[in-house]
């Protein structure tokens, strides 16, 4: 199968996906673009709790074939965490989208609830510097089973773009800013390693 034949079945996919709009191949120039955009986000403090992280974004830059997606409100997220809250190689926190589990934390004195963003040990908060020692807001890549599955695709990996890369998508893929509208980038190569 050609590769151009490859990529035209996985847009296909993702647009039959809900909650999917329009999506484009990006292009090497583009991926140059979004890792400057993506460095500068990194160096912004995230919700106030730390400096950025996006190995999501850093992740779907080394795939083979890069496809930014717009999304809607009715577009259903990968399964959490999508957001972790990292000090040193320890996750300290994440973000929560069960309402139970969220409760239960909510409940629970020694936690700390911040809309859908959980900080287990809050004590841990106010013995961290945040200047000389700050959390790291980590955004993994999130596996994409939907388009894992066809045939010539693998390590399909979805991110979730910074502000700035979001906008820069939108204009990319000519849609304007609008609420409940998003994007998302999709990364896969054509061959896998069958190493041993």
């Amino acid at each position: 199968m050609e590769k151009d034949e490859i990529i035209k079945m996985v847009r296909e996919g993702l647009e039959g996906m809900t909650g999917v709009g329009k999506t484009i191949v990006l292009s090497d120039e583009d991926r140059k673009v979004i890792a400057k955009l993506e460095e500068k986000a990194d160096q912004m403090t995230l919700m106030g709790l730390g400096r950025g992280d996006n190995k999501g974004v850093k992740a779907v830059l080394q795939s083979d074939v890069i496809i930014p997606f717009q999304t809607t409100m009715e577009y259903k997220w990968p399964c959490g965490p999508n957001v972790l809250l990292m000090h040193e190689d320890t996750v300290v926190g994440e973000d929560i989208n069960d309402p139970e589990k969220l409760q239960s934390f909510e409940n629970d004195a020694e936690s700390l609830v911040i809309g859908n963003i959980v900080v287990y040990d809050k004590g841990f908060l106010t013995a961290l510097n945040s200047k000389s020692d700050p959390l790291v807001v980590v955004m993994p890549p999130k596996p994409c089973d939907e388009v894992e599955c066809f045939s010539h695709v693998c390590n399909a990996i979805l991110a979730s773009p910074s502000p700035p890369t979001d906008e820069y998508l939108k204009e990319k893929m000519g849609l304007q800013s609008e609420h409940g509208t998003g994007s998302f980038l999709l990364g896969f190569n054509f061959e896998c390693c069958q190493c041993d």
